[in-house]
């Protein structure tokens, strides 16, 4: 894929990174990364992809756009209350960059509908609330050896974590079966609205570094953030040799 000169100046901060370059660039703008769920943390996620120029982003969240998002997801705004989540933001990602092509899918997230759409990228983002659909995530990118960014953020604190199948530890070596316990999302506790904007972003960054073979990725360890304290910390979390989802994986 040759850059046109309108890319060449479109993405010309990021041509200018040696490790990036045209090589780079062409190789973004044929990649895909697979976004599940377009709120707090797939907004900015969706939003920094594309102007990155991540040639496809598929959408998939069965939501509607409602007034008490919009203090944190930023690919929608007020007009867009009422519209389906994977149109607004889909909406919002080709105002950024008409280079994206974006795949839309207006479902909830479970294991069937999983099982049929992450086989198609190349990189997938778990930007949903629920503990029990984060290991559907899990599950699904592991079966298929798709590598993936898992976080979560609530009140003034995020963390996330990258896996790469068969190779690093994943969300099921971690955190094992999902909680029984009550509503844990931002419906219920509240979250301050910057707080994904960086997680997200930083989903965003691993997804990159991923997929232009980049740096070192945030693997076999859980980076934690309190906004309060602005403090971040790495916490080492080893392989389950046992691990239901990838154990048998090498």
């Amino acid at each position: 894929m040759s850059l046109t000169q309108s890319q060449l100046e479109r993405y010309a901060r990021n041509i200018l990174l040696e490790p990036i370059g045209r090589a780079g660039q062409e190789k973004l703008l044929a990649s895909s990364v697979l976004i599940v769920g377009v709120g707090g943390l797939g907004s900015p996620a969706a939003l920094y992809l594309s102007a990155a120029g991540v040639g496809t982003i598929g959408l998939l969240d069965g939501d509607a756009v409602d007034l008490s998002n919009l203090q944190r997801q930023i690919a929608h705004g007020t007009a867009d209350v009422g519209t389906r989540k994977v149109v607004s933001a889909r909406d919002a990602i080709v105002a950024i960059n008409p280079d994206v092509t974006v795949r839309t899918y207006d479902r909830w997230a479970t294991a069937e509908s999983l099982a049929e759409i992450v086989e198609g990228y190349d990189f997938a983002i778990d930007a949903v609330d629920d503990p029990a659909t984060k290991l559907l995530i899990n599950d699904a990118c592991c079966a298929r050896r798709v590598p993936f960014c898992h976080a979560g953020i609530l009140a003034f604190e995020g963390q996330l974590m990258t896996v790469l199948p068969g190779k690093t530890a994943c969300c099921r070596c971690v955190f094992g079966e999902p909680p029984s316990v009550g509503p844990t999302h931002a419906s219920a506790r509240g979250v301050l609205g910057v707080v994904p904007g960086v997680i997200g972003t930083l989903e965003a960054t691993e997804a990159i570094k991923t997929l232009l073979g980049l740096g070192d990725l945030l693997t076999d360890c859980l980076l934690t953030y309190d906004a309060l304290t602005m403090r971040f910390r790495k916490v080492p979390v080893p392989r389950n040799p046992h691990c239901r989802a990838c154990s048998t994986l090498r």
